[in-house]
């Protein structure tokens, strides 16, 4: 925290600042298992939240010592989640989610408003919710843009405009009847592009662990290489295809205004890192997407006829209603093969709302490999070891679907 204080201190004299947090690390994890607790009723709730309230306590006490009006703040922030603990469980599992999940944005960035603030910078804390509306899909909110809009400007510009540094959180928003909601996970990227959006940005600037975007995953592949340049279509290719640097929803926002985007290291601030934007030339080299937990889902019809238009409407319906993130389809005569994302119970659910019409297998612990500008050989050992499930090419892109080889035991031979 004391780290990102000073990566913001260097910032605040280049003109106006929004700044967006997220939840410490591991914070939405465990916040996870409180709501699966309280779902549960299996006591461990409370005990569970907690611990997790310790842990910023811990890191306020590390900061300010033990006399700080942050403490007052932090127990207003968790007061929310402990609201909903003592109720019994909703019936809808997502909105209650959202109701406790919130908690790690806020007393993050409560934390880091309060440092900011020991540094001498003219820092404003507000609460996200009260920028961003959603329609009331909880875990995965659609953006109300024009009231999000209007929020924006009437709330942060005049901030802004005073000098002021305006601090939120990622991830959260709320309905029009302000029920807290979430943007999905991975999602204060994309709050920065909305905000940057809404307030005309001149840039946005993703601070990650990793010095840029990069052509693989470095604790999944050696030998990757740093892009130094990335057209907005390609970032939304990567992003739609799996690649973790930046939220699937963050770049089309600032795509619309022309809003270039930094990715850059917060370990090395002063690298150049990856900028996207209209300027760059499609020119990349292989590029490796890796996606874990992975579900492909057989569908077909329960009387072998084809799986005709309708047929496909009324699916791609219920996908929307779930929001499933579908990352690669493929259809017979008679099936519908589709790989998504094996989040929750969301493909169990699916897959119960359409068992009267259609027969359902479920493949699981799949992984999806995605190569950009592929080339024969990468390919080659992209497989190796793998058996493929589904494959699907198309000019510039290969997808696969694949599972590990089991390993065969010899078996002995019995004694006579």
């Amino acid at each position: 925290m004391r780290h990102v204080a000073r990566i913001i201190a260097s910032h605040a004299d280049k003109g106006p600042l929004a700044v967006v947090v997220s939840a410490l690390g591991k914070t939405t994890n465990a916040l996870e298992e409180v709501v699966a607790s309280h779902a549960a009723q299996d006591g461990r709730a409370f005990p569970l939240l907690d611990r997790i309230k310790q842990q910023h306590y811990d890191i306020a006490r590390a900061l300010f010592g033990e006399s700080h009006e942050v403490y007052d703040l932090l127990n207003d922030r968790f007061a929310e989640a402990e609201w909903v603990l003592e109720d019994e469980p909703h019936p809808n599992y997502d909105y209650m989610y959202d109701q406790i999940i919130c908690v790690g944005e806020l007393a993050s960035s409560t934390i880091m408003a309060a440092l900011l603030k020991e540094e001498g910078l003219p820092v404003e804390w507000v609460d996200a919710r009260d920028l961003i509306i959603t329609d009331d899909i909880f875990r995965e909110g659609w953006v109300q843009w024009e009231e999000t809009t209007d929020n924006t400007r009437r709330v942060v510009k005049p901030l802004l405009e005073k000098g002021k540094v305006v601090l939120t959180q990622g991830f959260i928003a709320s309905t029009k009847d302000n029920e807290t909601t979430t943007l999905g996970r991975e999602g204060s990227d994309y709050t920065a592009a909305i905000l940057s959006h809404c307030l005309d940005a001149e840039s946005m600037t993703i601070w990650k662990d990793v010095p840029g975007i990069l052509t693989g995953d470095p604790r999944v592949f050696d030998n990757v290489i740093k892009l130094d340049e990335v057209s907005y279509r390609e970032a939304i290719e990567m992003t739609y295809y799996g690649a973790k640097v930046i939220h699937p929803k963050t770049i089309k926002p600032l795509q619309n205004k022309s809003i270039p985007l930094y990715v850059k290291s917060f370990l090395d601030p002063e690298a150049p890192g990856t900028v996207i934007s209209d300027d760059a030339e499609d020119n990349y080299p292989p590029i490796v997407v890796l996606e874990q937990n992975q579900a492909l889902l057989h569908i077909s019809t329960r009387d072998f006829s084809f799986v005709a238009e309708h047929h496909m409407s009324y699916l791609f319906r219920k996908i929307a209603e779930m929001r499933l993130q579908v990352n690669m389809m493929q259809n017979t005569a008679i099936s519908f093969s589709i790989c998504v994302n094996d989040i929750d119970d969301k493909v169990d659910r699916f897959a119960r709302s359409i068992e009267d019409q259609f027969k359902v297998k479920i493949d699981r612990g799949l992984e999806l490999i995605t190569v950009r500008y592929y080339q024969k050989e990468l390919l080659d050992n992209l497989r190796r070891g793998k058996v493929v499930m589904l494959e699907e090419r198309i000019r510039k892109t290969v997808q696969m679907v694949v599972k590990d080889v089991p390993i065969m035991k010899r078996k002995e031979v019995p004694a006579v």
